[in-house]
């Protein structure tokens, strides 16, 4: 009984030990055979285990859709270009000016706590109280805006959605944020007015512009993926993570272009809110108090509209490198009349600005040193003007160009070409910074002993600066090959940059402590406040054509050689046709701009109570 029971328990532990044994071998081949290969890059899993893998690779790696014309639903037989451009533009409008008085608005607030001065304080206070209309305008058009995407180009939408992913859920997570930052901001601002409590104040300003600043290039990545996207390859997949997908080769100039226009735009709107109210106000108190507002927003748009043009330059220079067609498109084929319109606009918009200042000298008691200048500056303004728009080549009919003797004007052809232009624009922004330097000096006596030399340098280093914009122009331009006309206009750029940075460097230290003559607040004439009212009209309608340019150089494509665009409108719009558009955009949003300034004024009128009768 004893060794029956003894060999039974051998026997079951023989058994054991080989079903421990084998379990061993299966975990141990089960295991190696997930080891990735170092050759492969996969291991040896079994035939499920593959395909699943497979299946989830072809669904992370989908395309870009190929689409047909039928994917493109229609709305009662409108053209669905046409209704997403004007409420695009409109939206764009909008967020710019909303995104740029905040940033101007905390420097200006930080300068009256500062200097101590409670007008600045006001001044910022006022300027928020135009934008609130505003801001909810914005979100208006941006929500009218998505519905129309998602109903008219859904499945391109989808691809957008596919590609940003979770990033659509940041940008909305920050519009709430900035929504309540802004509010907060707001209506804190008499309870947050003085002392500590102004910081704090301050702080919600510097996180408004943070978020704003923040949502601006999250919108600009979208923008300038669909004209050079990266993070994808060939077929439109998905390669990259979202900062790939975000960093384009276009992303870094449209964030600098952008924000320093919004700020430009903003300044130039808010300057005709000053402007309106200059004009409605009826005691001398309010017209110096809105004169003096005017003047600091007219200041901020052409501060920053002076670096506006070099932005532009670097923009398109990347366009070049990474596309030469596209590049070609936009400024040598059916695009590039356009860019005779854009200097018409950019003439308007420097003419109009030079004579606000010019106006405006004549409030201070000593601009009558500097009025003598004021005619070599605009003779400057007005010839760089006509050359800025003397085209290369004529619309000619057969008779015209015999006549001709060819489509150039044998005298005026070599005025149409960029060498020219680079110099009539580079000399524009020095006249326009020059009217702006004599502004600032004409309320002012100088009091240091090296007055003169400070004078001496200045006009050595604008004399220099313009003698070499135009040999620059002129050598490298018309006797040199194309490699050294392309590389000149840098040295252009650098000179007008130089003549900036100095000017405001040598005047800070030569007018430091100087001592301020009095100046006539509201005592300017009405035409420079027609001359602040032209400034936001020709910003909007350039915004308009820049962006036409900018979107129409991808020609057929919704994403740039990776998503066709099959709609009946995968086409460039005609001139003709898209002047309208933009025409009938900019007129919208001066009749909205308009209808802000009156709900503003709205809150500051009060009815009186009427008298009850006996």
């Amino acid at each position: 009984m004893l060794t029956r029971l003894i060999s039974r328990s051998t026997t079951q532990s023989r058994w054991q030990t080989r079903f421990w044994i084998l379990a061993l071998l299966a975990m141990l081949l089960f295991f190696i055979g997930n080891v990735p290969d170092s050759s492969s890059g996969i291991g040896f899993v079994d035939a499920a285990h593959a395909s699943e893998t497979v299946a989830e690779e072809a669904v992370e790696l989908k395309g870009a859709p190929k689409l047909k014309r039928e994917d493109y639903p229609q709305l009662l037989g409108m053209s669905s270009r046409s209704i997403v451009w004007v409420i695009a533009q409109m939206h764009l409008y909008l967020a710019a000016f909303v995104l740029a008085v905040p940033l101007f608005v905390t420097v200006i607030e930080w300068i009256g706590v500062k200097n101590r001065d409670d007008r600045y304080d006001d001044m910022a206070h006022e300027f928020m109280k135009v934008s609130m209309t505003a801001y909810s305008l914005t979100a208006l058009f941006g929500g009218t805006l998505a519905f129309a995407l998602f109903l008219l180009y859904p499945d391109f939408m989808g691809y957008m959605m596919r590609v940003f992913g979770g990033q659509t859920l940041v940008y909305a997570f920050l519009f709430f944020a900035e929504s309540a930052i802004l509010y907060i901001y707001y209506y804190s601002w008499n309870s947050l007015r003085y002392g500590n409590k102004k910081y704090i104040h301050l702080s919600l300003g510097i996180l408004l512009n943070v978020v704003g600043t923040t949502l601006l290039f999250i919108a600009n990545a979208w923008a300038t993926f669909m004209m050079a996207p990266s993070g994808v390859n060939e077929a439109g997949a998905v390669t990259g993570n979202i900062w790939e997908i975000m960093r384009g080769p276009l992303w870094n100039p449209v964030n600098l272009h952008r924000f320093v226009a919004n700020i430009a735009f903003g300044g130039a709107v808010v300057g005709a809110y000053a402007a309106y109210k200059f004009l409605s106000a009826k005691s001398l108190e309010l017209k110096a108090h809105y004169d003096w507002m005017g003047y600091t927003a007219n200041f901020i748009a052409i501060l920053a509209f002076l670096p506006l043009p070099f932005a532009g330059y670097w923009l398109m220079a990347e366009v070049y490198a990474y596309s030469q067609q596209m590049g070609i498109t936009a400024m040598g084929g059916i695009l590039a009349w356009l860019f005779i319109v854009q200097a018409v606009l950019i003439g308007t918009i420097l003419l109009a600005a030079n004579y606000y200042l010019w106006s405006g000298m004549s409030r201070c008691d000593g601009s009558e040193r500097y009025r003598y200048l004021i005619k070599y500056i605009a003779v400057t303004l007005v010839v760089c003007f006509l050359i800025w728009v003397t085209p290369h080549t004529l619309i000619l009919t057969a008779k015209e160009t015999a006549a001709l003797g060819g489509s150039h004007h044998p005298m005026l052809g070599p005025l149409g070409i960029m060498p020219a232009k680079n110099i009539a624009v580079n000399l524009m922004l020095i006249a326009t910074f020059l009217s702006f330097q004599l502004y600032r000096r004409s309320d002012k006596e100088v009091t240091v002993a090296w007055a003169g030399l400070g004078n001496a340098l200045l006009v050595t280093i604008y004399v220099v600066a313009i003698a070499n914009v135009i040999f620059a122009g002129i050598y490298y331009g018309y006797f040199t090959n194309t490699v050294y006309k392309v590389g000149s206009s840098v040295m252009q750029v650098v000179s007008t940059l130089i003549v900036i940075i100095a000017g405001v460097t040598i005047d800070s230290l030569m007018f430091k402590g100087a001592k301020t003559l009095p100046s006539k607040w509201g005592q300017v004439s009405n035409r420079a406040q027609y001359a602040l009212f032209a400034l936001p009209i020709a910003f909007t309608w350039l915004m308009a054509l820049m962006g036409y340019v900018r979107s129409s150089v991808k020609t057929h494509w919704h994403v740039y050689t990776v998503m066709k665009d099959n709609s009946p409108d995968n086409y460039i719009p005609a001139i003709g046709h898209a002047g309208n558009m933009m025409t009938i955009a900019t007129i919208s949003f001066v009749l909205i701009v308009l209808f802000i300034f009156w709900i503003a004024s709205l809150s500051e009128s009060r009815q009186v109570k009427p008298v009850a009768s006996a």
